[in-house]
């Protein structure tokens, strides 16, 4: 009898394995990375899952010398080494750039859920505590390397965007908008920081981004939800989520507060906000494209819908817009996971203007107004796409440039052109780096944040070099 119950558990052993086996299986795409990019991707059909395609490179940085690989004609080179985790970037007027060393505050609550999503952190090489300040680079003999460093400002909060208006500089923790005095030339700051507005702070997505208007008195805020798609309750991203008419909520002032998932614009002045746009799962970089003076963001769409959907992308941001999330993506395609169900607010769902590749995290945003690589490289945005985490095979960790027509907007037939890549090795299981920030220094160099290096690349056009690897400008079809 006794043998008969051992084979019997042993038989549901190898049952529940393979069942554990075919459940956690990855979802391997079926469409290749660019195919799910341009103004009109390709796009499959979704394939729910309930445990998440997990691939995850081993960071091992950058060994003997080694560095991003660029096209012929384009030059790659340490600006900063020796980084705690350099996430944001920001040029002062003088050319001093700011680099904002941080990561994750401690992530709520516990269980098998917070301890898998340590492990991500860790294997990602994002489990490093926050060193939780702003580090000050300076290039004096204008080499393009900075030589004198000083920390400008420590102690606090999972620190991201940053902006100077007058001489307030302004700084977005994770949970607040503050601002401290600040003269262009000061390489510390003491005074403490006065809150504008509260934020709602933490969850997964903890990086808070600002961008000044040109007239500086108004701050955009980008703010990531704190979810998948509000598997915790509608109610936890804000009012608006969870409002039967959010296009009311969205008028109300002080619902800013608690709104996730959206661009926030706040008056530093009353020290009031607004909701922007909302339905953004979680916008990061933000930039003012120079020919029409319009808003853009790019943003982290949502997971567990397979290798292939949806699209991450690139799009205009317009006041009071709408751009699905959580209940659909891509212009109005319906994710059924999410209840209770909102068909009436399809319609008004606006379609992004760019897309660049499921799951590949785009973080930094950049256009090339002010930069001097030449080439192709004149009319459009630099992209730095962090990498995925839950994509057969990886996709992203690289640098991009997306052409843009003289309307203003990509160009119809524009697909994303590689312009730093080597972060990723070849057989997809360890990475040297992961991209992130991306700005334009005072020489007209692009600078990248490597938050998984621990570096800041300059990159810069070889003089008289031609530059190869994109197609030349054209104006839109």
């Amino acid at each position: 009898m006794l043998k008969r119950i051992l084979i019997v558990l042993a038989i549901l052993a190898v049952a529940l394995i393979g069942l554990f086996i075919w459940a956690t299986r990855p979802d391997v795409a079926k469409l290749p990375e660019q195919a799910v990019t341009g103004v009109v991707p390709q796009l499959g059909e979704a394939r729910y899952q309930d445990i998440p395609t997990i691939r995850i490179a081993k960071p091992v940085g950058w060994a003997n010398g080694a560095k991003p690989v660029a096209p012929a004609g384009i030059e790659v080179a340490p600006f900063a080494d020796k980084l705690d985790h350099p996430r944001w970037l920001y040029r002062l007027p003088n050319g001093d750039v700011l680099v904002a060393e941080t990561n994750s505050p401690p992530r709520e609550g516990g269980g098998i859920t917070g301890w898998i999503m340590g492990i991500l952190m860790n294997r990602a090489g994002a489990g490093v505590p926050s060193a939780n300040r702003i580090t000050l680079l300076r290039d004096t003999n204008g080499d393009g390397v900075a030589d004198q460093r000083s920390t400008l400002l420590e102690g606090l909060n999972s620190p991201s965007g940053m902006a100077l208006v007058g001489d307030w500089l302004y700084v977005a923790n994770t949970d607040a908008l503050v601002r401290f005095p600040y003269k262009t030339g000061d390489t510390r700051i003491t005074a403490k920081p006065e809150k504008i507005v509260d934020l709602a702070g933490g969850g997964n997505h903890w990086a808070r981004n600002i961008l000044a208007s040109p007239d500086g008195k108004r701050i955009y805020v980008a703010v990531g939800s704190s979810s998948n798609i509000a598997e915790n309750g509608l109610d936890k991203e804000g009012d608006i989520y969870a409002a039967d008419t959010p296009f009311q909520v969205a008028k109300q002032l002080d619902a800013a507060r608690r709104t996730r998932a959206a661009i926030l614009e706040v008056v530093p002045e009353t020290k009031s906000s607004r909701v922007y746009a909302w339905g953004l799962r979680n916008p990061n970089g933000m930039a003012f494209e120079p020919h029409t003076g319009n808003l853009w963001t790019v943003v982290n769409e949502r997971d567990m819908l397979g290798s292939d959907m949806p699209p991450d992308y690139l799009t205009q941001v317009d006041f009071g817009a709408f751009y699905g999330w959580p209940w659909n993506y891509w212009g109005g395609y319906v994710d059924k996971r999410v209840t209770p169900e909102r068909p009436d607010l399809r319609e008004y769902t606006k379609r992004p203007d760019f897309a660049l590749g499921a799951h590949t995290a785009p973080l930094g945003l950049a256009f090339a107004a002010d930069a001097k690589l030449g080439g192709p490289f004149v009319n459009g945005a630099f992209v730095a796409l962090h990498g995925s985490w839950n994509r057969e095979p990886p996709s992203g960790y690289k640098l991009v440039f997306v052409p843009f027509g003289d309307n203003g907007y990509p160009r119809k037939d524009a697909k994303p052109v590689d312009l730093l890549t080597g972060f990723l090795a070849k057989d997809g299981k360890t990475v040297n780096g992961r991209p992130v920030g991306v700005i334009t220094d005072a020489g007209g160099a692009l600078l990248v944040a490597d938050d998984v290096g621990n570096m800041i690349w300059r990159v810069s056009s070889k003089a008289g070099a031609p530059i190869a690897g994109a197609p030349a400008p054209a104006s839109p079809k």
